[in-house]
């Protein structure tokens, strides 16, 4: 009997878990990245329009590509060939990362444990992001930003597809 009361508490605790990661599952569409500066200013990093996109499995794997909206062509049309100032900003103005997350319902955070990064630094870190999850929109905090230890708050707002 106990054995039988023990698996029936197992099945459920993994129905929930399962349940919370299929909210999560599936594609999501970039509505703005905000960065928050320690003097209070705000920037919009990649424009008023940002290009991008989530993927959440529910096997708990990951992937994030961000893209300003305008971006220029590369004059030669070889991309073994920018400039300078061209390879300036496509790192400026793109970020990307995959790997595998965790979901933390009681304390609202995602955990991303990211196995490659478009920001070589991210690669093989583990971020925990504080998130809010209302009407299909999902709002997760990056404190550990691109911005070179600088304390900067993106503000990452994403909506279900």
């Amino acid at each position: 009997m106990k054995n039988a009361i023990l698996i029936i508490l197992l099945l459920i605790l993994n129905s929930i878990h399962a349940q919370k990661k299929s909210e999560f599952s599936g594609s999501w569409t970039l509505v703005s990245v905000e960065n928050t500066n320690s003097d209070g200013t705000k920037s919009l990093p990649y424009d008023t329009n940002p290009k991008g996109f989530l993927f959440f499995d529910e096997k708990g794997n990951y992937a994030v590509q961000i893209y300003k909206d305008k971006r220029a062509k590369i004059i030669s049309g070889d991309k073994n060939k920018c400039t300078p100032e061209e390879n300036a900003a496509i790192v400026q103005g793109s970020n990307s990362h995959f790997g595998e997350y965790e979901i933390d319902e009681t304390n609202k955070t995602i955990t991303f444990k990211i196995k490659t990064a478009s920001f070589p630094n991210w690669e093989g870190t583990v971020q925990k992001r504080s998130y809010t999850f209302t009407n299909n929109e999902l709002k997760y905090a990056v404190t550990n930003t691109t911005q070179g230890g600088k304390s900067v708050t993106a503000e990452v707002v994403w909506k279900k597809l």
